[in-house]
């Protein structure tokens, strides 16, 4: 066993996600990014003497989707705490949070269906919290600059168990959640603004142990390719320190994306460093049987849901069930589509290839489902019986539908796109092909039967692309293996 074999990272992340209400958690002030620096303050934000919170109801009920999607044990008596820690941004000197009584305990974040991973990856808790202000260090050369328009609002922190094992696997979890928070409309995941945020918490230990080893944490790293890129980086880092002799420190960490390395911020608190207490001016929530039930009810299937289904149920492979189940237009269209027919592995190729590119060219079109799926499956039906090539039909018929309401068919008339399945036609094809091929014929014979795509490709450009391929590789095979 090599000396990189003796070590193995263990890894718990701390995911905060901005939950997509209108305002704050505990006040009225709008929730907007990017505008003038501190015009979202109000009295209760800027904590002044005498005001007091309020929960926002929209944000609880955000959490609680969440909570159910994940598989979490949800609190019906949940409390809000106070964590007293430096936050130069942060009016009250002091984060309003949870604690020992989170909104969601348990669960599990699933990944996806085809993953070579795991199946998931054991959840600790969620709780509700309150996000600090932003501070500005390239304004002024003289002063850092404070903006409280992020102040106050509303995020859950996802807090798994120590239950990863790699930067993969984190890497597998952080894009999943990002699907889901944004599948259930919870959270925008917009890492480049700061709404879904991640904190890796990483320690190493010799493999067969079961303790744990002394935790470091990476802060705010804001892509999933830098959450990978960090942990590995710590993960070498630390089996260097340990293989020295060395114990590691328990502190708080940053990631350069430039470098590729962390660096020390802090050593890192314990929890009795926040010295939580219980928020004496925010009442319990209290959450019923029936509010639960209304939130499940309304609540969608996930990606990874949609994913099993589509493999189950419609027999797609694991590649295409995964890219329709991401995107609602193509799931909608899908299930429109194939309750007019059945070729269900043909309307996913459509969907996963032309569709999905017409749409992301045209970013501002306005989505017609029900045309849509009337145009997908008259292009499955030309497609699935041969009359036209899907190639042909992808660049000169979809186009085309999506700008009229000439069916597919007719179009493939004016076009004179219909595949020729007339077997003389196709001999007289073949024939012109072989003969000046006569070269390449011997070679196939001589056992180089990989030319069979050669001819079939100059019998292609011959009947400009109207030749049913699928009869002329029948012909082609048949000519050719007559003599041997």
């Amino acid at each position: 066993m090599s000396e990189n074999d003796l070590y193995e990272p263990v890894i718990g992340l701390e995911i905060h996600a901005q939950l997509l209400t209108k305002s704050k958690l505990f006040c009225g002030d709008a929730v907007s990014f990017g505008d003038t620096p501190n015009s979202h303050v109000s009295a209760i934000s800027l904590a002044h003497p005498g005001t007091l919170p309020r929960v926002n109801k929209e944000a609880v009920k955000l959490a609680i989707r969440l909570g159910l999607a994940l598989n979490c044990q949800i609190n019906r008596h949940s409390v809000f705490a106070r964590k007293n820690y430096f936050y130069p941004d942060l009016p009250k000197g002091f984060q309003t949070s949870q604690h020992t009584e989170p909104i969601c305990k348990g669960g599990r974040i699933p990944l996806n269906a085809d993953s070579t991973l795991k199946s998931g990856v054991a959840l600790h808790h969620i709780h509700l919290e309150e996000d600090a202000g932003k501070s500005i260090h390239d304004v002024d050369d003289l002063h850092t600059c404070i903006d409280l328009n992020r102040a106050g609002v509303a995020l859950v922190e996802i807090v798994t168990e120590p239950d990863i094992f790699s930067s993969s696997e984190a890497y597998e979890c952080l894009t999943m959640i990002r699907k889901i928070v944004r599948h259930l409309e919870v959270c925008d995941g917009n890492m480049e603004e700061g709404s879904l945020r991640c904190d890796a918490n990483i320690s190493i230990r010799k493999k067969g142990e079961k303790n744990l080893g002394t935790k470091v944490e990476i802060k705010n790293l804001n892509s999933i390719r830098n959450v990978k890129r960090a942990i590995d980086h710590e993960i070498e880092r630390q089996t260097k320190v340990l293989k020295r002799g060395e114990k590691i420190t328990q502190e708080t960490r940053s990631f350069d994306a430039e470098t590729g390395s962390t660096f020390s911020l802090r050593t890192k608190e314990q929890e009795n460093d926040y010295r939580y207490f219980a928020e004496p001016d925010i009442p319990p929530v209290h959450i019923s049987e029936d509010e639960i039930a209304q939130i499940l009810a309304s609540s969608p299937m996930l990606p990874h849901e949609w994913e099993t289904k589509l493999i189950t149920q419609y027999h797609l492979p694991p590649s295409s069930a995964a890219l329709i189940a991401d995107e609602v237009i193509l799931r909608s269209v899908f299930l429109i589509a194939v309750e007019n027919t059945k070729e269900y592995g043909i309307v996913a190729n459509w969907l996963i290839g032309p569709v999905k590119s017409y749409f992301n060219e045209q970013i501002d079109e306005t989505v017609d489902e029900k045309k849509l799926s009337d145009v997908v499956v008259q292009l499955t039906a030309l497609t699935a019986n041969n009359q036209v090539a899907f190639s042909m039909a992808a660049s000169h018929i979809f186009p085309n539908m999506m700008r009229c309401e000439t069916s597919a068919l007719e179009l493939a008339k004016q076009k004179n796109l219909l595949q020729v399945n007339d077997s003389d036609e196709l001999q007289n094809w073949i024939e012109q092909v072989l003969q000046k091929m006569p070269e390449k014929v011997s070679e196939y014979k001589k056992g180089k039967t990989n030319l069979i795509g050669l001819f079939a490709g100059e019998v292609k450009k011959a009947s400009q692309g109207k030749a049913d391929m699928k009869q002329v590789i029948n012909i082609l095979k048949e000519k050719l293996n007559k003599d041997l």
